[in-house]
């Protein structure tokens, strides 16, 4: 099986990687292309065996399955570029969520397309990857995808309709809750004589284990809270706070980014209009 990488960003990056790193894929079955070519030039001085190419045309030529790894306003002009040079069974498979499958097919007719959603958690095996398809990817096609990104850890197949919500609870989510904990970290520097270093340590190892005591117990978030926030204590007066102010901020968040999703997607569906 052939399988080219178009753009080489964090994503595309993180998925040659993983494909590598896991065996899932032999080096010399990857080729990977970017618009600026200086990125991929000496990426045999660290994968001897994967293809460089020079252009998205050569790099799809012959492809099973093409991971297109740009940014929404880009995947136009990459399927337009490449469109006539891929074999009629290939995969097509955007790593971009704000782009319809309707809009897609305006360029790849009734060929097969899926989309996943990958995220940065991939990196350590821990990705709840996103996937939807077309009404042209067969059984088989979703089965293979799958045990290709099952080296991201595990996936949700989701409706497209659902994939904006979908991403900002998995792709987006590690920068919010980048962001909860940093400003945890700033506060509580505040309120203590503890240096920021061992602050950043507590939380992050905390944070760890919440989640491993989250997944392997299987314990849901009421039963965590029940368990350390005991009737009339300290951690209950910290709950109740969170419970009173944070869903406004939270709602706000969503409202926010599906927002400048609707935006993405309109831009693009008058891009494909064009």
């Amino acid at each position: 099986m052939k399988i080219d990488i178009i753009g080489y960003g964090s994503m595309g990056k993180m998925i040659l990687e993983k494909f590598i790193e896991t065996k899932t894929i032999e080096q010399g079955k990857l080729f990977v292309s970017n618009r600026t070519y200086d990125k991929i030039m000496n990426l045999n001085k660290i994968y001897p065996q994967i293809n460089i190419c020079g252009n998205n045309i050569d790099a799809v030529k012959d492809a099973d399955i093409v991971f297109i790894c740009v940014k929404p306003l880009e995947i136009k002009t990459v399927l337009s570029e490449i469109i006539n040079g891929i074999k009629d069974n290939c995969h097509i498979v955007s790593l971009n969520g704000s782009i319809l499958f309707k809009q897609l097919e305006q360029i790849c007719g009734n060929r097969k397309i899926s989309k996943i959603i990958p995220s940065v958690t991939a990196e350590v095996n821990k990705s709840a990857t996103l996937i939807c398809h077309n009404d042209y990817v067969n059984y088989d096609d979703k089965n293979i995808l799958k045990e290709l990104i099952g080296c991201f850890g595990s996936f949700v197949e989701l409706p497209e309709t659902e994939i904006g919500i979908g991403s900002e609870l998995t792709s987006c989510m590690p920068g919010f809750i980048g962001a909860i904990f940093k400003v945890i970290t700033d506060e509580a520097e505040k309120h203590t004589a503890i240096n920021k270093e061992q602050i950043i340590q507590m939380v992050i190892e905390t944070l760890y284990g919440t989640g491993k005591l989250l997944l392997e117990k299987r314990i849901t978030f009421e039963e965590l809270i029940n368990r350390v926030a005991t009737k009339g204590g300290i951690t209950e007066e910290g709950t109740e706070i969170i419970g009173k102010k944070l869903p406004e901020i939270i709602n706000e968040v969503f409202e926010k980014t599906l927002e400048k999703r609707k935006i993405i997607t309109e831009k693009a569906q008058k891009d494909f209009m064009i």
